[in-house]
């Protein structure tokens, strides 16, 4: 066999080497992020429905249920079957058989809403029916220049909030926030984790990047795990979370899942479990935006892994457990909301994800990709079809039913 001239392939590997690089463009960045691009026109939600065949079968309609909100961010349903809505902006809103209030509801506190933050989550007290108590989270202006996370609770009269009062707040984060009452009763309640270096997320003494545990009026559960642990907030549950936008219990197990948004990929949802640590921002599946990983290992000892990864991200936000009958196909499937796919955006929609009966993945569905939505919430409703939030400046309610 010829040798080849050492200087050669010096050469050779020389001239391969700038020709890849300069066959990449320069991407336009934005505090070290790179500039999403726009190429992707999103045409306005049609007014349906819209039929949908699945891949076990579960032939679909999407109906739009409610329009005309303003970047909705949460629902959940009364007993008497009427719906509150938050919008970001800082509005509770009631819809009544598909119909919207044109009137915000009286009682909901001061929200800074600034960029993606706001109002975001409300759910109701599991004995709702006798105390009326009804608990959102929010944004709150704490000083002029301080802004905090608060978590607030007001008792419904039928037509408003009253005796409102604010049960949490902190002032170590401000973004983002879901709420879920445990079968034991109790209130947790996520906390955003990337601010700054994401550094807080493994800072004991922060509420960032935590799941908190909560007695209904605030106060600290005697049997949460680092109660009595000094250098320990006796509030937390986790940490070591990023960007938490989807609480949901387990309607076997009564554990309680979440879902976060990882950087440029790394998406994922998790088995929560109490002192537990998840590992932002020391251990992530994802990129960072300008492109490197964020961590040199996927894994590592003292750190929980997800139970499912997407790599692409697709901004996950809002999940649930399907439960009911009527879509017979997908019960027992967990539903995430994505607002987009790769960091393109446009590219939003619903997940459909299966699992065995250990809870290990098998299959996951891309559903709703041609109307290009940003899920922002999926719930269950009492009528056992599920009903999405779009993320839009002219946001709606879809409710997904058979076919038939």
């Amino acid at each position: 066999m010829p040798i080849r001239p050492l200087v050669s392939c010096v050469a050779a590997a020389t001239l391969w080497c700038a020709s890849t690089a300069l066959a990449q463009q320069t991407v336009p960045m934005r505090n070290n992020t790179p500039i999403a691009p726009n190429g992707i026109v999103v045409a306005p939600l049609g007014a349906g429905p819209f039929l949908y065949h699945t891949a076990e079968g579960q032939d679909i309609r999407v109906v739009v249920h409610t329009r005309g909100l303003s970047h909705p961010w949460s629902l959940t349903w009364l007993p008497s079957g009427e719906m509150l809505v938050t919008e970001r902006g800082g509005q509770l809103r009631i819809v009544r058989n598909g119909v919207l209030d044109p009137q915000p509801i009286a009682g909901v506190p001061m929200v800074r809403a600034a960029g993606l933050s706001g109002l975001f989550d409300v759910v109701l007290h599991p004995q709702f029916a006798t105390n009326r108590f009804v608990y959102l989270s929010y944004n709150k202006p704490v000083t002029e220049q301080q802004q905090g996370l608060g978590v607030a609770r007001g008792v419904w009269n039928g037509r408003a909030l009253t005796d409102v009062r604010d049960i949490f707040v902190t002032t170590d984060a401000n973004s983002v926030s879901r709420l879920a009452f445990g079968r034991d009763g109790k209130l947790y309640v996520s906390l955003f984790g990337n601010a700054g270096d994401g550094s807080g997320a493994q800072n004991p003494m922060s509420h960032a990047g935590k799941v908190l545990r909560l007695n209904d009026d605030g106060s600290v559960p005697s049997d949460n795990p680092f109660v009595g642990k000094a250098g320990y907030k006796p509030e937390i549950y986790t940490l070591g979370h990023r960007s938490t936008l989807g609480l949901a219990v387990h309607p076997g197990t009564g554990a309680v899942w979440e879902n976060e948004n990882g950087p440029n990929g790394g998406d994922e949802i998790n088995v929560l479990k109490p002192g537990a640590n998840y590992g932002w921002p020391l251990v992530s599946l994802g990129r960072t935006y300008p492109g490197p990983w964020q961590s040199k290992g996927f894994s590592r000892e003292g750190f929980e892994d997800p139970v499912v990864y997407w790599t692409p991200a697709i901004a996950v936000s809002g999940m649930a457990f399907y439960t009911g009958s009527k879509l017979a196909k997908w019960t027992g499937d967990v539903f995430v909301g994505g607002m987009r796919m790769g960091e393109i955006p446009g590219t939003g929609h619903l997940e459909r994800i299966l699992f065995n009966p250990n809870m290990e993945e098998l299959r996951r569905e891309m559903l709703l990709v041609d109307l290009r939505q940003r899920i922002r919430d999926v719930r269950q409703g009492p009528d056992e079809l599920l009903y999405l939030l779009t993320d839009q400046d002219d946001g709606a309610i879809l409710r997904i039913e058979p076919a038939n």
